[in-house]
């Protein structure tokens, strides 16, 4: 990986060696895929507008969440199911975020449970993805596995009533592998082996729809703030309606994302949700981003746009299947060196030299 310059890179090596089924898992969008391209299309419609003759001749990366140092404002978002990309699967990626300086989010869904997460990378900055089960004790159980591994924060994500038509899993009637299950439930269950699929099913769409609460509401986000001393997040906000609510119920912060484009299709990019909630609740709460994230510029621009932090998700998956841990140190590597090349070239020395007027849609050219 010594020759990898780009994200594309380890994505390119990846899908060579990740099984069909799971690679049309990890990479595939919901219905014909149109949010899932115009998550990289619409960062590619924001422009950069570079100051010079500034002095970067040092850089500083590094900015604070929640209270916690880290060495600069990238995360790996919460994703299922991760040995199937590598033996070492969640325990390895985790590793890889602490020793990049950067936080981890382990799905509700992984193939790891908390506890071994948190004794394999107990240095690592650690939050929980959670998913509200219908039988609320085994959520509530969840969370204070989470708290007594010392995660920092709980991330609920409020997207997902059910899971959205992915169709590359339908046709391939995706299951989890009988050699894999669901860590976080340690005895056999139908919580931990439930990812079955049958002819013309998903096995994880059949799992959601048995097993999670399609009745949450936002009195069950109070609910869910009131129970943990933790900061509660909630990822999947693609509206200034939702960003308000989320602050009314006591939210610490919020995700702005799509779910990977794998719920429902067409609706924004997560980029072009992000400033409607930031000017409705960014003085109030702290506001990230998910969703398209691939390069440094695309970091410079959430961050313009005003995110605190974004998250990598798949080229986090594609990094593990390079090479597990050190691949996704890898991949992490080259996208701050991408990074850290964009602060120096836009003229900005650290983090709170990026202004909202050093970018712009590209519709601001075309009317020269």
């Amino acid at each position: 990986m010594t020759s990898f310059v780009c994200l594309k890179d380890f994505e390119n090596k990846a899908f060579k060696v990740i099984e069909k089924t799971a690679l049309d898992y990890y990479r595939s969008g919901a219905g014909d895929e149109f949010t899932l391209n115009l998550n990289r299309k619409a960062f590619n419609r924001i422009r950069i507008r570079p100051r010079c003759l500034r002095d970067v001749s040092q850089l500083d990366a590094s900015c604070q969440l929640f209270g916690k140092d880290l060495r600069w404002p990238v995360g790996i978002a919460p994703t299922a199911m991760q040995k199937l990309a590598h033996p070492n699967g969640e325990a390895a990626n985790a590793k890889a975020a602490g020793k990049m300086g950067s936080v981890f989010i382990l799905s509700t869904l992984a193939t790891m449970s908390i506890e071994e997460v948190a004794q394999a990378a107990p240095d690592t900055y650690k939050w929980f993805q959670l998913y509200v089960y219908k039988n609320r004790s085994i959520t509530e159980q969840l969370v204070r596995r989470a708290e007594k591994a010392n995660f920092q924060a709980i991330v609920l994500t409020i997207d997902a009533p059910i899971f959205g038509p992915r169709w590359a899993d339908i046709r391939n009637n995706f299951s989890l592998p009988p050699h894999l299950r669901l860590g976080n439930f340690v005895t056999k269950s139908t919580q931990s082996d439930g990812v079955r699929g049958e002819a013309g099913t998903s096995g994880i769409n059949k799992y959601v729809t048995s097993q999670f609460d399609a009745a949450l509401t936002w009195k069950d986000v109070e609910w869910l703030v009131n129970l943990t001393h933790l900061p509660v997040i909630v990822k999947g906000v693609l509206t200034a309606e939702d960003a308000i609510m989320a602050q009314e119920f006591g939210c610490a912060g919020i995700i702005v994302s799509n779910h990977g484009a794998r719920q429902l299709d067409h609706v924004p990019a997560s980029i072009e949700a992000l400033p409607e909630v930031v000017k409705a609740v960014g003085d109030k709460l702290t506001v990230m981003l998910d969703g398209g994230v691939r390069q440094g510029s695309d970091i410079f621009k959430a961050l313009a746009l005003g995110a605190k932090m974004v998250f990598v998700g798949r080229p986090a998956l594609w990094g593990l299947a390079c090479d597990g841990e050190t691949g996704v140190r890898g991949m992490l590597a080259v996208l701050k060196k991408d990074f850290e090349d964009t602060l120096a070239l836009s003229g900005c020395q650290s983090l709170k030299d990026i202004k909202r007027n050093m970018i712009a849609h590209e519709l601001e050219y075309a009317k020269l």
